[in-house]
């Protein structure tokens, strides 16, 4: 599943609002991680369909609550946000296929990256305060 772009869409409009669906205390694949400690199911559930890419066009902004896009996103092109910018710890690990010119390979979440590659992201602030820890 994915989820693709039906129109041209400009550099920092919103796509889509989000909230959560639920609370979740276990982390899942499917969960979006909001805060330090704080896990959730995403509404709207078709959300969940935008995949990881390691040169993402959209950003989750866990304060905000908003989908936004982070570079301008052509007509047809598939919606993609940065699993990191969101996950300190990723559950599942997994290899990355994205095949772009920066892929990271394996994806285990923000912990996991040095500064000089995490710092080219825009980060969730949860994100951000652990790192300067």
């Amino acid at each position: 599943h994915h989820i693709r772009s039906l129109k041209h869409i400009p550099i920092n409009s919103v796509l889509h609002t989000f909230t959560a669906k639920e609370y979740v205390d276990n982390p899942t694949y499917l969960s979006v991680q909001v805060d330090e400690d704080k896990h959730i199911l995403l509404s709207p559930e078709f959300l969940q369909y935008i995949n990881h890419s390691c040169e993402p066009n959209t950003f989750f902004n866990t304060q905000t609550w908003e989908v936004v896009a982070i570079r301008d996103i052509k007509e047809n092109e598939e919606i993609t946000f940065f699993y990191p910018s969101t996950e300190w710890e990723i559950t599942q690990p997994f290899e990355c296929f994205c095949h772009t010119e920066s892929c990271l390979g394996k994806i285990q979440g923000a912990s996991q990256l040095n500064n000089t590659v995490i710092n080219k992201y825009r980060l969730a602030e949860h994100i951000k305060k652990k790192l300067l820890r």
